[in-house]
């Protein structure tokens, strides 16, 4: 089956606008069952006024709420190119997301969050194509692990999931393989790397929903319209970060020369200090040998 890459913003929102869908990716990555979701895509434009482009750049969040009963906020994060400011957008968008309060069934909340970070590109350390980074309260005192949970200590803290989506193996096995092989980056039909190959048994109506909706935006001419202009604008972003990146480096340098050229004039200058005080040191001494002799 031929099926959108969903990596892609505009292919990843087709995707999620299906509420057994939302459930089936978010609740099989935290491996928690979902009652009900509530998915707010959060749309900015992005405007590049010299090549005429616009597009919306968007993020994700999702109020759920689990079968135990609990509401949780779970903010999504695609990003398809590293660059250096990545830490600093992804911070302040979780900064801005535990800034705000949650509106449920008419009634203010504070929400604990659970980010998701959908990653192009590889983290040299991490080898896996899916992680979790969980917490454990510990009793610094009897170095034991407290099994219970703290309603206040959850609001102000989180666990977060990053899938790297070039690390998918194309294992097709359990519930997770089968949500990661939607997005494995191979069996491309496309030099875009728009659409591709899927060419697992699709065996579970969850499959089968998110598979439908992937082929019929794969093989919509006006989705592949959309998506030309989505990367189009990625790579004149990627263009003016690299160029900034080279900016920051090469002024970051010139700032270490200087530094270099005022710590060598500063050393001179301790140096010369230093000699005029051994020169007046020794005068002092001969000048009190004099004295002493002449006594």
């Amino acid at each position: 089956m031929i099926i959108a890459n969903p990596i892609y913003d505009l292919v990843f929102k087709r995707m999620m606008e299906n509420d057994k869908v939302a459930k089936f990716f978010i609740g099989t990555l935290i491996d928690q069952p979902i009652d009900t979701i509530d998915l707010k895509p959060q749309e900015f434009t992005f405007e590049n006024k010299l090549a005429n482009l616009s597009f919306f750049r968007l993020d994700f969040i999702a109020t759920i709420k689990t079968k135990s009963g609990e509401y949780i906020k779970v903010i999504i994060e695609i990003q398809k190119a590293r660059n250096h400011i990545d830490l600093m957008r992804f911070r302040n968008y979780l900064a801005e997301n535990y800034k705000k309060e949650d509106t449920v069934n008419g009634e203010t909340l504070i929400l604990p969050i659970i980010p998701i970070y959908i990653l192009g590109f590889n983290l040299p350390e991490i080898e896996t194509a899916c992680v979790k980074i969980e917490r454990k309260y510990k009793d610094l005192l009897s170095k034991k692990i407290i099994s219970k949970k703290s309603e206040f200590i959850e609001k102000l803290t989180h666990d977060s999931f990053i899938v790297q989506v070039n690390r998918i193996s194309g294992k097709f096995q359990s519930r997770l393989d089968k949500l990661l092989s939607l997005f494995e980056q191979s069996n491309f039909i496309d030099d875009k790397k728009f659409v591709k190959e899927f060419t697992h048994k699709i065996d579970s109506d969850d499959l089968k929903i998110v598979t439908d909706i992937l082929h019929y935006t794969g093989i919509d001419p006006k989705q592949k319209k959309l998506f030309e202009i989505e990367q189009e604008a990625w790579r004149s972003i990627y263009a003016g970060y690299r160029e900034s990146e080279k900016k920051y480096f090469k002024d970051l340098k010139v700032k270490e020369e200087e530094l270099k050229i005022k710590d060598s004039t500063i050393a001179e200058k301790d140096n010369t200090i230093a000699k005029r005080d051994n020169t007046i040191a020794e005068m002092e001494n001969t000048i009190a040998e004099l004295l002493k002799n002449q006594a």
